[in-house]
């Protein structure tokens, strides 16, 4: 298997030949042959990209498909169409591959908040594992990178604890809430999710009809106007409470605390509600302002045998069993003995800062958002930490400023990396170790190849871990060493 990469439409380059099989054949029709928007082709599915699309060849070009997977035969409408590839849509499964499966949600095939449901969970493993590999060589430039087997997840569905709906309104008059259909802003409606905690999903069915009760105007992204913009639910898996917060474009809605106050009394592991207000016209779903209407403005969650208060807009992983996981990796590796000085950059509130500093000497956390550094403060207060200081500003900005030698940096960056100035401070910094959390292997093994030139640091391992079963994103810790 290789991971086919996928292109942009402005700097596009070939991809290389898939080597041939008895069971996977590879056309090789002249470029020239008929290549237009809306034909029909056969294709064989032999890869998959790292957006989780199927690839596969048609007259020698590339063809990306949705909803297929390695081995399938299948009829391909194409819809995008470039000179050397096209972007298609699965018209006929005419031979199934071995690792396809029945989907487990009745609208897979449409929603877009699952693209790997119709794949076997073995074969997803396997795929996020050849994904990271081919990053690290790729871009990285790492000759047999030392990539371990991937951590699955437990259960590969139940599994999210925080869940943001769309709301909408069907030609009927109904409240829909959903993920959006894939490539449109269209909502396909939901009334349980196989893939978020089960305990929400009593919640996302009634409050659709408590709404349409209600009257309150549901948002129109196109004319902008009507006030309920979004359902937000959020659960502690280790302690069951719940949070549930309407996204609102104004907060005058009649008749809220009557409702809220029934919500309360209806769910016994609810422990607040809430209003987030965001009045802009704006893809962002969260708005600057979030107010408690009753019971409290967070709820307790347990991680790594710490507790944290999670507001309705906290990041925090969805997946929390998979991110103690690496947390576990991170703490083996590293092997603490006591004495270290632990930096945590891009900390957030704190996840995995607060449990190593309960074995380290110092810990040290720089963050952004001036709320996640308030509340990581607030965690270590209520875990009784006294050896973790928290730094609010860009990384960039705050690294070389340090006036502490670390002897152990945490990366933990968002999908686009790190910015070059952090690498670049990092150089100068020279901690013994690093070790850089992504979710992303592309930015990932970017910036493993900076860290690494000049033989300044050494890749020891890379362990990829499945955070988010039924997609193809994947979670990596590369661990580096002087």
């Amino acid at each position: 298997m290789s991971l086919t990469p996928l292109p942009s439409d402005e700097n596009f380059t070939a991809l290389p030949e898939v080597e041939p099989t008895e069971t996977v054949p590879v056309e090789t029709a002249p470029l020239e042959t008929n290549w237009q928007q809306g034909q029909v082709v056969e294709v064989t599915i032999t890869d998959l990209s790292d957006s989780g699309d199927g690839v596969g060849r048609s007259h020698n070009r590339v063809v990306f498909v949705p909803d297929t997977v390695t081995g399938d035969r299948v009829r391909v409408r194409l819809l995008r169409v470039k000179p050397q590839y096209a972007h298609g849509k699965l018209v006929e499964l005419l031979e199934p591959s071995p690792h396809r499966i029945r989907a487990r949600c009745i609208v897979a095939d449409k929603c877009g908040g699952c693209q790997w449901q119709h794949v076997d969970y073995a074969y997803q493993l396997a795929a996020k594992h050849n994904q990271v590999i081919q990053a690290l060589e790729r871009i990285g430039g790492f000759q047999q990178p030392p990539v371990d087997s991937i951590l699955a997840a437990g259960a590969d569905l139940g599994y999210r604890n925080k869940a943001t709906y769309p709301l909408a309104r069907s030609q009927t008059g109904q409240i829909q809430a959903g993920y959006y259909q894939k490539g449109s802003h269209h909502i396909v409606n939901l009334n349980q999710c196989p893939i978020q905690d089960g305990r929400l999903n009593p919640l996302l069915a009634e409050v659709k009809q408590d709404l349409y009760d209600r009257g309150w105007g549901i948002y129109d992204e196109k004319l902008h106007r009507g006030k309920v913009r979004h359902l937000a639910l959020r659960i502690g898996r280790r302690t069951g409470e719940m949070l549930l917060t309407l996204v609102v474009k104004d907060k005058n809605l009649a008749g809220l605390e009557e409702q809220v106050e029934a919500w309360l009394a209806r769910y016994p592991d609810l422990v607040g509600v809430s209003l987030n207000v965001n009045p802009d016209r704006t893809n962002a779903i969260f708005g600057r302002e979030t107010v408690c209407i009753a019971g409290q403005p967070y709820l307790h969650e347990t991680f790594a045998g710490m507790t944290f208060q999670l507001r309705p807009d906290t990041f925090f992983q969805v997946h929390t069993e998979q991110a103690e996981a690496l947390l576990a990796v991170v703490t083996d590796e590293l092997n603490l003995q006591g004495h270290e000085v632990l930096l945590d950059a891009y900390c957030g509130i704190g996840t995995f800062t607060l449990p190593l500093a309960s074995r380290v000497k110092q810990a040290i956390g720089l963050e952004v958002q001036p709320e996640a550094v308030e509340q990581g403060q607030l965690s270590a207060s209520l875990n009784h930490l006294e050896n973790v200081t928290f730094s609010e500003g860009a990384v960039e900005t705050l690294l070389p400023q340090l006036d502490v030698k670390p002897d152990i940096v945490l990366l933990d960056p968002p999908r686009r990396g790190c910015d070059p100035a952090v690498i670049e401070a990092l150089t100068q910094l020279a901690p013994d170790r690093i070790v850089y959390i992504s979710c992303n292997p592309a930015t990932l093994a970017r910036d493993l190849k900076l860290l690494c030139q000049n033989g300044s640091y050494r890749l020891a391992r890379v362990q990829p871990v499945d955070f988010f079963p039924q997609t193809p994103h994947v979670e990596c810790a590369a661990f580096l060493v002087r």
